[in-house]
């Protein structure tokens, strides 16, 4: 199987580190950046290299001298002074300026952006190095430091904990730290003008909005902490200490997940709850992509299938359209379309195919049928639990899968995930 962006992520080294201090202009969209990166080196390194997009690059160190860099087509190649030793501990200081463009891609423009009068950053899969330098590869998890100063009318949202915040002049400045790894496409900032409330719930449930949103946000997002214990029922103790929600002003075409934080378009409230699917499928990102994040982006169906069907779970808890329709409609739509998809190892083009939601929802609802409940849902738990935080693949899902029945699992899986076509129900 073919890796779907070689040109991004560096091997070599892992960094377990990154401590971002971010200067943000929002009227210019001018961006002035020193990251610090604590990296670990697994061969001996003559030089290296980190996914930078289209910066100004002052000056590079590694471990605090300054060294040899170039720049160009988004890889910043540095070269230490003398060989980095395998196993050796090092740290790389860069400097950087610029405006911050998103990564170009087969679906548009992924990274930092602008709104109209703020900051969205919506990096999967591999907008990262629209702002930061990195090793923009998803099995390279990280703990994380952001500090960013803009000014003072702003709310600044990014991942982990906020640990300090402090005004100087027109300006205020925002530590935020993630304590749990996180892959660098997840890492992420919001920057606008909201107004910011704290709902109850077994973590603190944070959301942002417009104040012209009040009203429609406030009851579309009302029964999170309802979802939060729903889901914890299902797959395990939330994995992060907090989450946020955050609603733009302007309209996104689609939610956006980040470690700890979904990020949602004024499109999707309505007052009604008609998009309350979404705000499931989001929160359920925190378990499948955040905390158990794919080594492999063929792997995306541990994601989104998940996340979708969390979306028939809630539907199922709330009082809704039980698993079972949902999947029996489902099923029906994907059996009338051509059987030239394969769920575990869609391609490139197809990473964000409406059959990788819905085809791995139903691979799900299949092996539910099979094991039954109280199997299927303490193998949901004992995944979550044993990937906690770290990387996960479809071979390792599918073998603890295995040690929940004493039934050969091997055509449904062969059916469901690896063949074409839709397998017959």
């Amino acid at each position: 199987m073919a890796q779907y962006f070689p040109t991004h992520g560096n091997d070599g080294y892992r960094v377990g580190h990154y401590d971002l201090e971010l200067d943000y202009r929002v009227a210019a969209n001018r961006l002035s950046g020193v990251a610090v990166l604590t990296a670990h080196a697994l061969d001996p390194l003559e030089r290296f290299e980190l996914d930078l997009g289209t910066f100004r690059v002052g000056q590079v160190l590694v471990d605090g001298e300054r060294v040899r860099h170039t720049h160009r087509a988004d890889k910043l190649q540095i070269t230490p002074r003398h060989w980095i030793q395998e196993g050796r501990r090092f740290t790389v200081e860069v400097r950087y300026a610029g405006t911050p463009r998103p990564v170009p891609s087969v679906w548009g423009g992924l990274g930092w952006e602008q709104l109209t009068d703020g900051v969205i950053v919506a990096s999967q899969p591999i907008g990262a190095p629209s702002w930061y330098p990195c090793n923009d590869r998803p099995d390279n998890k990280a703990t994380y430091r952001i500090t960013v100063r803009t000014a003072s009318p702003y709310q600044v949202v990014a991942n982990g904990e906020l640990a300090a915040k402090t005004h100087a002049g027109g300006t205020t400045t925002w530590v935020y730290e993630q304590a749990e790894p996180m892959a660098a496409y997840l890492a992420s900032v919001q920057i606008g003008r909201y107004r910011r409330v704290e709902q109850h719930g077994p973590v603190p449930i944070r959301l942002l909005y417009p104040t012209r949103l009040a009203t429609r946000v406030q009851y579309d997002f009302g029964r999170q902490r309802q979802m939060l214990d729903a889901f914890t029922e299902f797959f395990g103790p939330y994995p992060f200490r907090a989450y946020t929600a955050v609603v733009t002003d302007d309209p996104l075409e689609i939610p956006i997940e980040a470690q700890g934080v979904s990020i949602f378009g004024s499109n999707q409230v309505d007052g009604r709850r008609g998009n309350e699917r979404l705000v499931a499928h989001e929160l359920a990102h925190q378990w499948f992509g955040n905390s158990l994040t794919l080594g492999h982006w063929r792997d995306i169906w541990l994601h989104e299938g998940f996340a979708c069907y969390a979306e028939w779970l809630w539907s199922e808890a709330s009082g809704g359209k039980r698993a079972d329709e949902h999947a029996a409609r489902w099923y029906r739509r994907l059996a009338a379309q051509p059987g030239d998809f394969v769920l575990a190892d869609p391609g490139i083009r197809r990473l964000f195919d409406d059959r990788v939601y819905k085809r791995g929802a139903l691979t799900l609802h299949a092996l539910r049928d099979a094991l039954g409940d109280p199997a299927f849902f303490s193998m949901l738990r004992e995944w979550t639990a044993d990937y906690r935080h770290g990387t996960v693949s479809t071979g390792r899902f599918t073998e603890l899968a295995r040690h929940y029945t004493d039934q050969p699992l091997d055509a449904l899986f062969d059916a469901w995930l690896y063949s074409p076509a839709v397998p017959d129900q």
